[in-house]
């Protein structure tokens, strides 16, 4: 198990990120740290001015959407939202889907989140996770694949990108969605693809690869919050040869989190669960929406029990 972090280590953390988004002025000239762009300054002056990008400013600020959650709430199958869905044609890079989305737009655009199904699945098999987290403030694509019998990981990852996009381009809702805040998930293969997709655009804010398969092991180059779920006796994608070594490999991942269903096989992600939607929600709220009322269900680390045979994580937040 990943050790967890010191208090000293995680006010060094949070001393970090404050720097990244603050210049200091000296003599009147204005020293952006990396990360921060157009920067100027007048000689004589003590102000500066900054812009962040869209990326870094979404990572900075929280995006609160609904009441305070509750450990009932955030194992309810669906939240405080309603919601409508509309379908998806095939094209645009993937195979169409579902959308799923909040009616509500006094609070201000959402977190949006693309979810591919796995190995000769169609989007039915996650299709829970559309009215759960939508209902919770998020736009969320459950796809299909181009074809459930062909697409390996990579190009199931490709896919989830390319709906991303669809979302924040040409969807019917794209007004509702922040592009700088967007996640993927997957099942299975979609799992795998999740994490490919994560290391192929790194500045996406969360990645959920739910019992996921992939043949590669190694995924140091992700650089993007991400939690695995992994099912104790799967035998399909065996956590021993599939998600514990991929957690372990996340050594860049800013957080990251393995959560291990006790006495659960590869298909326990493909209905509502009350413990795979606590995670799943409460990842979601805290890397997309940065939202830190969520730490409390991912920090400290739930103890093993009759349902959770183990959890490792970098243990976020205070």
């Amino acid at each position: 198990m990943r050790p967890r972090l010191t208090p000293r280590i995680r006010r060094a953390r949070m001393t970090r990120l404050k720097v990244a988004l603050t210049s200091v002025v000296v003599g009147g000239l204005a020293l952006g740290t990396v990360g921060l762009s157009n920067v100027t300054a007048t000689a004589g002056t003590t102000a500066s001015a900054t812009t962040v990008s869209g990326t870094q400013a979404a990572a900075a600020q929280e995006y609160r959407r609904g009441p305070d959650p509750t450990a009932q709430s955030v194992e309810a199958a669906t939240g405080p939202f309603a919601i409508q869905q509309t379908s998806v044609p095939a094209g645009n890079g993937f195979g169409g889907g579902t959308i799923y989305y909040p009616t509500d737009t006094s609070q201000g655009t959402f977190g949006a989140i693309a979810i591919s199904p796995g190995w000769t699945e169609d989007q039915s098999a996650i299709a829970w996770l559309g009215p759960k987290l939508a209902s919770n403030g998020f736009v969320v694509m459950t796809i299909n694949n181009n074809n459930a019998f062909l697409d390996f990981p990579d190009a199931r990852g490709t896919q989830l990108l390319a709906a991303l996009d669809s979302l924040t381009g040409q969807s019917p809702v794209a007004g509702r969605i922040d592009k700088n805040r967007l996640a993927v998930a997957g099942h299975s293969m979609g799992g795998g693809g999740a994490l490919r997709a994560a290391a192929t655009r790194p500045e996406i804010q969360a990645a959920i690869p739910l019992t996921p398969w992939h043949l590669n092991q190694d995924w140091s180059s992700v650089r993007v919050p991400t939690l695995i779920v992994g099912g104790e006796t799967d035998i399909i994608a065996s956590v021993g040869a599939h998600s514990e070594p991929f957690y372990e490999s996340l050594t860049n991942a800013p957080e990251r989190a393995y959560l291990e269903m006790e006495g659960q096989g590869h298909f326990v992600t493909n209905s509502a669960n009350p413990t795979v939607g606590r995670y799943v929600l409460s990842w979601l709220k805290r890397y997309v929406d940065n939202d830190t009322r969520y730490e409390q269900f991912l920090c400290p680390a739930p103890a093993p029990s009759s349902v959770i045979s183990e959890y490792r994580d970098s243990c976020p937040g205070s």
